[in-house]
């Protein structure tokens, strides 16, 4: 592939829209100097805060819309009006035609999941696309999904989520068989629902290439990091996400708040400042902001709309990393891998 990575930008995406988006692209590009960008937006709001920043200039090229996908639409609703001419989907429409690699975007999850798949298509064999996000663990990081891209799921479409997280486990961590686990309200095998269940012993049977089935991860097994891939469905997936960010902020501020308690707590915090520097990265949960749409004909990145530009510039350096890494090729090829025939023969017919 090219040197350089193109990367389309839902301008209007989010809660701050453009002043968040450049801040962030200006950022990334510090960091991988060979990005070029294509904003989608109304150019009157992002060409001043662009032509401030003379190198995110030169790298950049704007495409002007009226038309922006609110927060609050639904799908459908996004879908009759801003098909063809919203920045979410232009930002979308360039990956289509090859005039980037990959699109970006802080927008309404719904609208950009339904847009996404209605432009892209899925992939041969995948119903749902899934959100696949990098969970920072005490082990280093695991890969999670599905974070919200649709709720429910059954057995075939968990294992389509198995596959398709050990893949990108396999590409960003270097592995050679990614361990996958379900997670599940307990380990026992007769715990959990029916989907879960049968999910589980085609994973157990058919000893899949391409990954290890550890077997069911409980909640607290995420943040342990016991897997490289865990595996959910999106409803889920959504509330241990949410919470667990929610967790780290709380913490955040315990720790601050006790910091500033008494004179001792403030004299013992500068003996302990790098202990602490490096507790408060560790807790920032805009390190890893960013959720990868797997199964689609592109990629396509979901960034927190209420990020601030420190966490969609991690958005935009996820997207890199996923092309530089080919992520979608290799995914096809694992896909393409999986004998689907041979794994509905097993536990019965998924629905």
């Amino acid at each position: 592939m090219s040197d350089k990575v193109r990367i389309a930008l839902d301008a209007m995406g989010g809660d701050q829209g453009p002043a968040v988006v450049v801040a962030g692209a200006d950022l990334a590009l510090t960091r991988h100097p060979g990005t070029e960008f294509l904003f989608f937006g109304n150019t009157a709001l992002i060409a001043p805060l662009v032509d401030a920043r003379p190198a995110l200039k030169a790298a950049s090229k704007l495409i002007h819309t009226d038309i922006a996908v609110r927060m609050e639409d639904k799908p459908s609703q996004a879908l009759r009006y801003g098909r063809w001419k919203s920045s979410m989907w232009l930002a979308i429409d360039a990956v289509k035609k090859g005039d980037a690699d990959v699109a970006v975007s802080g927008g309404n999850t719904g609208a950009l999941m339904a847009m996404s798949k209605f432009n892209l298509k899925t992939l041969p064999g995948i119903e749902r696309p899934a959100i696949a996000a990098l969970w920072p663990t005490l082990r280093g990081e695991s890969v999670v999904l599905d974070l919200g891209a649709s709720i429910g799921a059954d057995a075939d479409h968990l294992v389509d989520l198995a596959v398709m997280g050990a893949a990108m486990a396999r590409i960003l961590f270097g592995l050679d068989r990614p361990s996958v686990g379900l997670l599940n309200i307990g380990v026992e095998e007769a715990k959990g629902l029916e989907p879960v269940r049968e999910a589980s012993a085609v994973l157990r049977e058919q000893k899949l290439p391409g990954l290890d089935y550890y077997g069911f991860v409980e909640g607290n097994d995420i943040g342990k990091g016991t897997v490289d891939v865990v595996v959910t469905e999106g409803f889920a997936g959504n509330i241990a996400l949410k919470t667990a960010e929610g967790t780290a902020r709380q913490m955040a501020e315990y720790l601050k708040a006790a910091m500033k308690r008494t004179l001792w707590a403030r004299i013992g915090y500068l003996f302990a400042r790098s202990a602490f520097r490096e507790l408060r990265e560790r807790l920032d949960t805009r390190k890893a902001n960013g959720g990868v749409f797997l199964g689609l004909n592109g990629i396509v990145i979901k960034s927190h709309g209420s990020t601030d530009a420190e966490g969609f510039a991690a958005a935009i350096e996820l997207g890199h990393g996923v092309v530089r890494d080919e992520l979608l090729a290799k995914i096809t090829a694992a896909l393409g891998n999986l004998g689907r025939p041979a794994r509905q023969a097993v536990g019965g017919a998924a629905s």
